[in-house]
């Protein structure tokens, strides 16, 4: 079998903490996927490199050969516990700013009057994030045009991503180096890597998530992306040229419910249906355990 290079972000993705249930044996089905198919994993995280290691303990997942942290601004080899910040990436991403520091960039647009507009906490910044809070309707959306002919207008070269925390009811602007961002670091390690196409796919479920998701990559929306994701992706593909490449999880498959670490595996096997024995015979151990009766 070839190798598969599965990207994937992680809340509400492969952490199972939506608002919708977990397939019980999704995540320990994942894990034996990975140890044993030839699955190359990258997790594509808004989460910074702390977090990051502490979902993959609490939730048991399983470990990835590289990490994408902070929406794409840092990336990371990882084997075993040495995690090696990839410096390439990050000087090639530099340049776009000029030099300007993200301090430098939070002053130019301390004069921006907007309700909900505030910078996130220090945890949530690095040298190539710069983060805010916004309002999560419209507004929010219209802001991240003003916030971009600031920006281009002192030379800075950005990459603005919008999205929505459905949880908190807050818009989330992240401010990255033109250049930076989760598509262009994942093409960026399949040319390091010599990755192709074929071999990528990318799985997601939330706004951030959007232009992995309709790069023209193998990607996977999973079921409990909210419907605005599931509409606003749609709208993309349908204004492209080139065909779409975009699996929406329908849980419909082997007991598996497309939510969350399901959804990512019945993705899978729709753009690999060699896997399709495979995760069929491991489903049908996992539900011989279910039935065997306790003593």
């Amino acid at each position: 079998m070839k190798m598969i290079f599965l990207c994937s972000d992680l809340d509400r993705t492969l952490i199972p903490n939506g608002s919708e249930p977990e397939t019980p044996f999704a995540r320990p089905l994942l894990n034996r996927l990975v140890e044993t198919q030839q699955i190359r994993l990258t997790y594509v995280s808004g989460r910074d490199k702390g977090l990051i290691q502490s979902a993959i303990i609490d939730y048991g997942l399983p470990q990835p050969a590289f990490v994408i942290s902070d929406v794409g601004s840092m990336l990371y080899r990882v084997d075993g516990d040495e995690w090696t910040l990839i410096k390439t990436w990050h000087d090639q991403i530099s340049r776009d700013w000029k030099g300007y520091k993200n301090e430098d960039i939070a002053d130019l647009l301390d004069s921006v009057d907007n309700q909900g507009f505030e910078l996130q906490p220090q945890e949530n910044q690095n040298t190539f994030k710069l983060s805010y809070f916004t309002e999560s309707g419209d507004q929010g959306r219209t802001l991240k045009n003003t916030i971009a002919k600031i920006l281009e207008h002192n030379g800075i070269q950005a990459n603005l991503i919008w999205s929505r925390d459905e949880s908190e009811n807050k818009g989330l602007l992240d401010i990255l180096p033109h250049g930076a961002g989760k598509v262009s670091a994942i093409r960026f390690l399949m040319e390091q890597e010599k990755i192709t196409e074929l071999e990528t796919v990318f799985a997601g479920d939330s706004g951030n998530d959007l232009d992995a998701l309709t790069s023209g990559l193998q990607a996977v929306l999973v079921r409990n992306a909210t419907e605005e994701v599931r509409r606003e992706a749609v709208e993309i593909i349908e204004n492209q040229s080139s065909p779409s490449v975009l699996y929406q999880a329908e849980g419909v498959l082997l007991g598996l419910n497309g939510n969350y670490a399901a959804g990512v595996i019945e993705g899978l096997m729709h753009f690999y249906p060699n896997l399709n024995l495979w995760v069929r015979n491991e489903i049908e151990h996992y539900s011989s355990l279910d039935s065997t009766p306790s003593s």
